[in-house]
């Protein structure tokens, strides 16, 4: 009976995944540097390690907690701490993104073609071009309004399954998670295609380092986001959601609203009115 659990909260135990997160991400980070910096392929070979460990920690780490769910651990006052650290994650990538949307708009509104050697702020610098000279832009009509629609129906999808979790449509929940990584798988593939076809590469210039980072690392997050579902739809085909406890499956669905709002500030933002 002294052992007896008699509160709601869940007493974590010592847990490595944080110190093996915190190294895995650094030494990804460490890899990207390298990769950008050189053209050996051998450097970005210690980014793929780091990120091949950034998914095993992410695997164990998630196994520990669908675990400890199952287990009854999560009550509804775990829960509510759940969903507040999601909703912190999603406002710090909102941040993130932020960083990348300044960059863009200040040297959009402000192009200057070269601000080495001055170094007195009383010097008038010369007005460049937005986008700069050399830089052909990709139609925003073409393959990005393709990509936005597919976004948007993804958006309609998720939303359709986490409804019929909610009512007990077990089978609308698998169709509409299915559709839903589909759409995402097919973006990715999208994306690829247009960065394959560019005219310009990440090294030609402000214009160019803002059009990867920004567009590059939201698709990375719809990659994320479309793993998170497959996760998502596998266990709703083990049965391991129930209308009254799916928070899993909520913090998929927000992620990846969250990913098709960003997209349509990038579509509109660097697509249509960069151009």
């Amino acid at each position: 009976m002294a052992h007896e659990k008699n509160h709601q909260y869940h007493i974590l135990p010592p847990s490595p995944w944080p110190f093996y997160s915190a190294v895995a991400a650094f030494v990804m980070l460490v890899g990207c540097i390298l990769g950008m910096k050189g053209d050996a392929a051998a450097d970005w070979s210690v980014a793929v390690v780091g990120f091949a460990a950034v998914v095993f920690v992410a695997y164990g780490w998630w196994r520990d907690v669908v675990r400890e769910s199952r287990a009854g651990d999560h009550t509804p006052v775990v829960q509510i701490g759940l969903r507040y650290g999601v909703i912190l994650f999603i406002i710090s990538e909102v941040m993130f993104f932020v960083a990348w949307f300044w960059s863009f708009f200040k040297h959009a509104i402000f192009p200057v073609p070269d601000i080495e050697g001055q170094l007195q702020p009383t010097v008038e610098l010369p007005v460049g071009m937005w986008p700069p000279e050399g830089i052909e832009t990709f139609n925003p009509w073409d393959l990005p309004f393709m990509n936005t629609v597919i976004l948007l129906l993804s958006g309609c999808t998720v939303t359709w399954a986490h409804h019929a979790l909610i009512e007990n449509k077990r089978k609308d929940l698998v169709l509409g998670l299915t559709v839903t990584v589909g759409l995402g798988a097919i973006f990715t593939i999208f994306q690829a295609y247009e960065y394959n076809h560019a005219t310009f590469a990440f090294s030609d210039g402000i214009y160019a380092a803002n059009f990867y980072m920004a567009t590059g690392f939201h698709g990375f997050h719809v990659l994320v986001g479309t793993i998170f579902l497959a996760v998502c739809l596998f266990r709703a085909r083990s049965g391991q959601f129930t209308p009254e406890k799916h928070l899993g499956f909520e913090a998929a669905a927000w992620y990846w609203h969250f990913v098709d709002v960003v997209w349509l500030f990038l579509f509109a933002g660097i697509y249509v009115w960069g151009r």
